[in-house]
């Protein structure tokens, strides 16, 4: 077995979360990773999230499982020969990745802009909370106050209005950025890659809020609810069920004996009307066993799921019957398998995390990598001028958010992408935002299908019939990759599985994006995003502790979608090489394990069950949401500020922008002591900000070097000047829809300048002519498909349901 980066070297000059998930899964490819760390090593190898001690000499849990594969080289940036060592490692590399958070990443010289200029074949891909340019550029965050930046705190409507908000636990974000970093990485040939953690934020944490506004004039949620059920406490525990559609809702209705609820005519969203029903829910929920409910609205189609945490997770069915866990190859605990599977095999078996400095030595006795040429230009490396994925074509079979985030940034990125639908099953994000039947077109009007969807094709076939299968044969015929999501007995059905695109084009690529993956007894359980989040353990970690989990309710879906999308960089690369297709399997709920894969690990190496806090967490004390003097825009008392001391020195700077008071003793000098006393700490913070607006608290904050964010609403984030300076948002007509403004990418890529939105989101089968043209059709042959019912051009009988979500 040959794995896909088998001959791509990496050096990798990060710290932290972000940098290290990023290099871990290149190096998972097979990718050469070089782990350029000070004398005093990567913070992460101290680190432990329940505060249990590192033994002297050893590692934490999180590194030893993050750094698998990796080689450790350190150098010291005051030795002149060890700088030279790293400019040979540069020189031969065909990557590099880059954070603050080391003294050697700190020198000027190897910094991201100096190093692509230096070096002029490299892959430079850069990790920062908001990007290396702009107003913002320089100011202080930590992973919970870009959070807040990012619309993604009140986000969804996470939690319920008597109580703060709360954000998602687990420094999510770190681990997205790092997914996106490593697809960046491998996708874009040469030049900058300039990453921010915000816009990843904005993208995996919000649905779309700044498009839904601008195109209809009004948010997608005004108040904070929670979700009903949600997570909710059976007779034996704790259970999630939920609903993603309003056929889904009505099921549940029935299960619990209440047909009377249901009302298709309803003008108010599913979760409006679940909360009306909350107590009587959650009463039957209380009074039945959690097996039977999950085995009950299995068979009543309902999404559900068992709430997994570090404890739990690894003991359920799925993940036993199809091996997801493996055993961490240096120290023995248990941790998540690779996120996605390939066929042929392209990742390799991980091999022992290094100690500081093992492969030092090594190094220094060849000053470069073997077998490479300083300021070499691989066929990878070479500079064209043209978008990373120009000249592929995607047949892309998803639906909702998680395959189609992945498509769409193949076709922001240049892939001509077929996005298929049906007259009787358009895409769902068609059907949520709540225009109603009566408006024209109004099947054309979401802002949610908009931003997940520029760019590419429509090109709509009733898979159901015989015709409609043939011509979808023939299209994959001509493209070179293939993308779907539904249920894995769908392409069983219609005859459309791995060996069977292998047949029609051999050198295909296919991912596959189950829920729950193509086998094991969940095989078939409906999936979506909140019980992937509830069962992998993302949802144990979120909310106030003397209350149940809260469902993120949006990691789930785009997670999955940037992982399958880095799968697809490895099956590119093999195939670039080989001429060989290959299948991907990317699950939603292996994506989720391994972004949640610190609790399971924590717990495997220490015995300690990682709890969630509310809105406090391990990296920062204090660290909190603290109500400003303002009502938000709705007129309501639920105003905002996220503020996180992530140092000693940043404590400093806050007691001297807060004037030195007197409350302020030595204890609290030091994290152990904040640590102590934050009860005391956020209720002298929550009397200072209950007299401060929003500005007037970040800029006192800001400009003294703390932390700070306003909680924002995420409808609202379009116009912060990072955002605005960076081109996060590009305005986009539309033929029937007003115009907006989409997001792009996380990311700034000095070989792409040309706008990444190059045509709207298409109309319901507004390519079929185009497409079934290029495949030999007449045009009396696409006539008669129009009459016959396998194409058209809106939504059969126009009787679908659409319920609002929101």
């Amino acid at each position: 077995m040959v794995a896909a980066l088998d001959d791509y070297t990496i050096v990798d000059l990060s710290s932290g979360i972000a940098g290290g998930y990023c290099t871990k899964l290149l190096a998972d490819g097979g990718a050469t990773v070089i782990k350029v760390e000070g004398p005093q090593g990567d913070p992460l190898r101290t680190w432990s999230a329940s505060g249990a001690a590192v033994e002297p000499g050893g590692d934490g849990p999180l590194f030893s499982y993050l750094a698998c594969s990796k080689h450790s080289v350190v150098v010291d940036p005051a030795v002149a020969a060890d700088r030279d060592m790293l400019r040979g490692l540069l020189s031969g590399a065909d990557a590099v990745v880059w954070s603050r958070g080391s003294a050697v990443a700190e020198l000027d010289e190897f910094g991201p802009v100096a190093i692509e200029q230096a070096y002029g074949h490299l892959t430079v891909t850069s990790i920062t909370p908001f990007g290396l340019d702009g107003p913002w550029a320089d100011k202080p965050a930590t992973e919970f106050t870009t959070q807040a930046w990012s619309g993604g705190v009140i986000g969804l409507g996470r939690g319920a209005q008597d109580r703060a908000p709360v954000f998602v636990a687990g420094q999510i974000g770190e681990y997205l950025a790092g997914a996106y970093a490593a697809a960046a990485t491998v996708a874009v040939p040469a030049g900058l890659v300039d990453l921010s953690i915000l816009e990843t934020q904005i993208l995996c944490l919000t649905y779309y809020s700044v498009s839904f506004h601008d195109a209809l004039g009004r948010p997608f949620r005004d108040r904070r609810r929670l979700t009903v059920p949600g997570v909710a406490s059976a007779a034996d525990g704790l259970v999630a069920l939920g609903c993603g559609t309003a056929q889904q809702w009505f099921d549940l209705c029935a299960m619990v004996g209440h047909d009377e609820w249901i009302d298709e005519t309803s003008e108010l969203s599913i979760t409006e009307q679940a909360n009306i029903h909350a107590e009587q829910i959650y009463e039957w929920v209380s009074e039945n066993r959690v097996e039977d409910i999950l085995e009950l609205s299995s068979a009543f189609r309902i999404p559900n799921a068992p709430v997994g945490n570090g404890a739990t997770v690894t003991a359920f069915e799925q993940f036993v019957e199809r091996g997801t866990f493996v055993t961490n190859p240096r120290d023995g605990f248990t941790q998540p398998g690779p996120p996605y599977r390939t066929s042929p095999p392209l990742l390799r078996s991980p091999e022992p995390a290094p100690r500081l400095g093992e492969h030092t030595e090594a190094y220094q006795s060849r000053n470069s990598i073997p077998g490479c040429q300083s300021g070499r230009t691989t066929a990878r490396n070479a500079l064209s001028g043209r978008l990373p994925f120009d000249g592929l074509r995607v047949l892309d079979m998803t639906s909702f958010w998680a395959g189609p985030s992945c498509t769409h940034v193949l076709a922001m990125l240049g892939a001509e992408v077929i996005h298929v639908e049906s007259t009787a099953r358009p895409d769902g994000t068609r059907l949520i935002a709540g225009v109603p039947v009566t408006e024209q077109r109004w099947w054309e009007q979401s802002p949610i299908f908009a931003g997940l969807n520029t760019g590419k094709k429509s090109l709509t076939l009733d898979i159901r019939s015989e015709r409609g299968v043939e011509l979808l044969r023939e299209l994959v015929k001509t493209c070179d990759i293939v993308v779907e999501n539904y249920t894995p007995r769908v392409l069983e059905q219609i005859g459309l599985d791995f060996e069977a695109v292998q047949r029609l084009r051999p050198d295909a690529i296919m991912l596959r994006m189950p829920g729950f993956g193509l086998d094991g007894p969940w095989r078939d359980k409906p999936a979506f995003a909140y019980v992937i989040e509830d069962c992998s353990g993302i949802t144990w970690l979120t909310g106030h502790p003397d209350q149940n989990p809260v469902e993120p309710y949006s990691v789930g879906d785009p997670n999955a979608g940037v992982h399958g999308l880095t799968a697809l960089m490895l099956a590119l690369e093999h195939r670039r090489k080989t001429g060989q297709g290959v299948r991907i399997e990317a699950a939603m709920v292996d994506a989720a394990l391994n972004v949640a894969g610190e609790q399971v690990v924590e717990y495997a190496a220490t015995g300690t069950l990682l709890q969630r806090h509310g809105n406090r967490g391990p990296t920062a004390a204090p660290q909190n949401l603290y109500r400003t003097s303002e009502l938000d825009e709705f007129g309501r008392p639920d105003d905002w500020v996220a503020i996180a001391v992530a140092t000693d020195e940043q404590w400093a700077a806050l007691v001297d922008a807060l004037g030195d008071p007197a409350w302020v003793t030595d204890e609290l000098v030091h994290v152990d002591g904040r640590r102590d006393h934050q009860d005391m700490i956020d209720a002298r913070l929550t009397e200072w900000c209950a007299e401060r607006t929003g500005d007037e608290i970040v800029e006192t904050l800001w400009s003294a070097g703390v932390p700070v964010a306003k909680v924002m609403q995420p409808h609202r984030v379009g116009d912060l000047p990072q955002l605005v300076h960076r081109g996060f948002y590009e305005r986009v007509d539309h033929p029937v829809s007003p115009v907006a403004r989409y997001s792009t990418v996380p990311m700034r890529m000095s070989s792409v300048t040309s706008p990444l939105h190059r045509a709207p989101a298409p109309l319901l089968g507004q390519h079929n002519r185009e497409v079934l043209t290029g495949l030999g059709l007449s045009d009396d042959q696409i006539d008669a498909l129009e009459t016959d019912g396998v194409i058209g051009s809106a939504p059969a009988g126009l009787t679908i349901r659409t319920t609002k979500t929101g």
